[in-house]
């Protein structure tokens, strides 16, 4: 087993010290600027300069650059720095994405993101509408393995329901899924891509050396690079799967502070939220009643009241648990006040629906009942992790 304090290596370090580990000649590369070799050189730089034949660039959502807020991308047909061809995949899927990877004239597709281990951040569905596509265009997928910066040791939340499939969750795992990139994408390669293509993918993954499970992003010896504009810190990934819940609900989670998904509040929030919370004493948390005004997004420029949440114990702290208690306890106060969102470009399912994985989540919070009664009836021996999400044939490390 590796040390605790030895770097971690990604796969593309291996990839740039060992170019033949791939076969391409013409490849596509997806990516954007959280692809960073640990001297924060970018891995178009890199593997450039190690003669990997980069053909073309492919950005998700957020754009190569990262300039773009959340359902927003970039749309230059060319990356300035490299000079290389740059396709848009952001609402692209199906026969459109397919067209998009065939005009590109790519022979292999290699995907190096940073995902931040959460169901509902669209990294991976990024990865699996291109693992689809490449292996309907009978083209090789090769995945460079990178750290779950918020650990791989655990699982939290209920597997997704297919009538709630949408781009925050294509497939069955849970919101806390506790894998890689790499170790995702074999597992989805295995469970779902053949029933969407007629074949699975022809996949590779450059795994990593020198990562443990047990080992959150601060430990790995990389540099931390914002995954997205509203992910700054290691922090906000370890409170997203909980409190990117609230996305779904009249609250603002914090966009357009410097605090995104810590800081949750509204104009009607008062000072018992954090009060009711802490008395939960739920583990690893600790709650702030805060004052707060977004700049832009939910409420901007509104002064709202609501929490900061405060991770005491990170290997104690379950983001899930803490999310649908944050819910539950805000339906009980302010019941006239608080709400759901529609889902977007549709009318028959919530927001909060597609983000869950179905509706049992808001039926039961506006039913009245405690989270431990329906965290266990979503597919679970113990209360916040699916017993059938079992993934131990694709673990890598």
């Amino acid at each position: 087993m590796a040390n605790v304090n030895q770097a971690t290596r990604t796969g593309a370090q291996r990839l740039c010290q060992d170019p033949t580990l791939i076969d391409g000649r013409r490849i596509g590369l997806v990516t954007n600027y959280t692809g960073v070799m640990p001297d924060l050189q970018p891995n178009v730089t890199a593997l450039l300069a190690a003669e990997v034949g980069l053909s073309a660039l492919f950005g998700p959502e957020h754009g190569l650059g990262g300039t773009a807020q959340a359902g927003e991308s970039e749309s230059a047909a060319i990356d300035p720095e490299s000079g290389l061809p740059l396709y848009d995949t952001y609402r692209h899927s199906g026969a459109a994405l397919d067209e998009l990877v065939r005009a590109s004239g790519v022979d292999t597709l290699v995907f190096d993101l940073q995902d931040i281990g959460t169901r509902f951040y669209t990294y991976i569905w990024t990865m699996y509408d291109l693992m689809v596509s490449a292996a309907r265009l009978e083209i090789p997928f090769v995945v460079l393995d990178r750290p779950n910066p918020v650990s791989g040791l655990l699982a939290e939340g209920p597997l997704l329901t297919p009538h709630y499939a949408s781009f925050v969750g294509r497939r069955a795992i849970p919101i806390r899924h506790g894998l890689t990139v790499g170790e995702l994408a074999r597992h989805l390669n295995a469970a779902d891509v053949e029933a969407d293509a007629g074949r699975p993918a022809d996949l590779q993954v450059i795994t990593m050396t020198g990562w443990i499970r047990s080992q959150y992003f601060d430990e790995t010896g990389l540099p931390w690079v914002m995954p997205s504009v509203n992910i700054p810190t290691l922090d906000s990934a370890l409170v997203y799967p909980g409190t990117g819940l609230f996305e779904g609900t009249n609250l603002s989670e914090g966009r357009g502070t410097t605090r995104p998904f810590e800081l949750i509040g509204a104009p009607y929030v008062d000072g018992r939220w954090a009060a009711a919370l802490n008395e939960r004493k739920l583990p690893g948390a600790r709650f702030r009643a805060v004052r707060f005004s977004p700049t832009f997004h939910k409420h901007a420029g509104e002064t709202l009241r609501g929490v900061q949440v405060y991770i005491t114990d990170r290997r104690t702290f379950a983001p899930v648990r803490t999310g649908t208690v944050m819910l539950s306890v805000l339906r009980e106060l302010y019941p006239d006040d608080f709400g759901w969102r529609a889902g977007p470009g549709s009318n028959d399912r919530h927001f909060i629906d597609l983000l869950w994985g179905s509706d049992l989540l808001r039926q039961s919070i506006d039913a009245g009942e405690e989270p431990e009664s329906f965290l266990a009836s979503a597919g679970s021996d113990e209360p916040y992790a699916p017993a059938d999400w079992t993934a131990d044939e694709t673990l890598l490390y």
